[in-house]
């Protein structure tokens, strides 16, 4: 059969098989496919067709986990690996395209449907946050906040990142705690905006109220994005932890109480663990062996199935223990000292090495690769 012959063939099938058949294609083909007609680039670029394949991604359970680290020329660099790979091994990577301002770097603080979430390193740089799909090469920089350092004073921001499956959005939150005297950063309520990727713009957001007075906010980590929410470790204003949670749909924040802290434990972080979520206590003495207590809420929302997972004790001089998170078969992530990341069985009790990866920024988050983005309606995202 000649190449003309293929091509009529090829253009003859209807629309529905062609979409039929990029949907099992990987992200490489299909941008490819773009390229070869009007007709492919128009199916394929249609705003139906995207969801649709990132369904069919899910479903095929891609297990792929997203590494951030640091090249030698000191530039970010991402790591895709796949899941059930024991030895970790790169599966692609791809260097950031962004430049941070002086004296800052730009931070990862969510994925969600292949798109990373980064927020500069001062939050309230008219730079500041950018949503960005490495897989088709486009990122859209956010417009700059109603709230900054101009408008409102100095602040402590926490941000975190989603998909609202109720409006098929994607949506950043700011939570800025704002500072001024210690009594006044107590007794004051923090400001919330929300950022809609289908409007392009930041709101205030009037349910704010329900958000209580608190003294802190973990927001050195990402928050965990699980269920359509998004959840913080914060703390009221006579220092008790609680998980802060914000769902994504009814744009009401609610509060989860955490196991009481033994001994000089701290929360430092939560995960997402399964359908639900996970968190991490770990050691504050100086002269005590790094220990870290893992909790899991069986049942996702209801405090009192807080469960105690399992403690994992370290000895191996590290001067820094982080928890990070969990591998999708259970294992719980950890970095030691400059940078090993390393895998933690709590049934074998066995530390597996997994890699050696850049400093105190390491950010590891599930992944799956998807074509948000390249639809026509994202044309205000930019090509690199």
């Amino acid at each position: 059969m000649s190449d003309s012959e293929k091509s009529i063939r090829w253009g003859s099938l209807p629309d529905e098989i062609l979409t039929h058949i990029f949907t099992f294609l990987p992200i490489k083909s299909i941008i490819i496919c773009t390229s070869v007609s009007k007709t492919w680039k128009s199916l394929i670029q249609n705003p139906t067709f995207i969801p649709t394949h990132l369904r069919h991604s899910h479903n095929k359970n891609q297990n792929l986990f997203l590494l951030l680290s640091l090249s030698r020329n000191d530039k970010q660099v991402y790591t895709l690996h796949k899941e059930d790979d024991p030895d970790f091994i790169v599966y692609t990577s791809f260097e950031s395209p962004f430049h941070a301002p002086q004296h800052g770097t730009y931070n990862a603080r969510g994925t969600c449907n292949g798109l990373i979430c980064l927020s500069y390193s001062f939050p309230n740089h008219a730079k500041g946050i950018i949503l960005w799909n490495p897989c088709v090469r486009k990122f859209l920089q956010l417009p700059y906040p109603n709230v900054t350092v101009d408008t409102h004073g100095a602040s402590c921001t926490s941000f975190g990142f989603g998909f609202d499956p109720k409006t098929n959005d994607y949506k950043v939150v700011r939570i800025l705690s704002l500072l001024g005297s210690p009594s006044d950063f107590v007794k004051s309520r923090p400001v919330v905006e929300v950022y809609s990727l289908s409007t392009g713009e930041w709101r205030m957001l009037s349910a704010s109220a329900s958000l209580p007075p608190m003294c802190a906010i973990i927001s050195s980590v990402p928050p965990a994005f699980a269920n359509g929410a998004l959840h913080w470790i914060a703390f009221t204003n006579d220092n008790k932890p609680f998980a802060l949670v914000f769902d994504l749909g009814d744009e009401v924040f609610r509060q989860i109480l955490l196991p009481e802290l033994p001994g000089q434990m701290i929360w430092t972080r939560l995960s997402v663990y399964g359908n639900s979520i996970a968190g991490f206590q770990i050691t504050v003495g100086i002269d005590q062996m790094p220990q870290i207590n893992i909790w899991v809420m069986k049942e996702y929302g209801v405090a009192s199935s807080w469960t105690p997972f399992f403690t994992a004790d370290f000895n191996f001089g590290e001067a820094f223990v982080r928890p990070i998170g969990f591998r999708r078969n259970g294992d719980a992530l950890f970095v030691f000292g400059e940078g090993k990341l390393v895998s933690w069985n709590p049934e074998s009790k066995e530390f597996k090495y997994l890699r050696m990866i850049g400093g105190h920024g390491t950010f590891i988050d599930s992944y799956i690769e998807s074509l948000v983005f390249l639809d026509k309606a994202a044309n205000v995202a930019v090509t690199y």
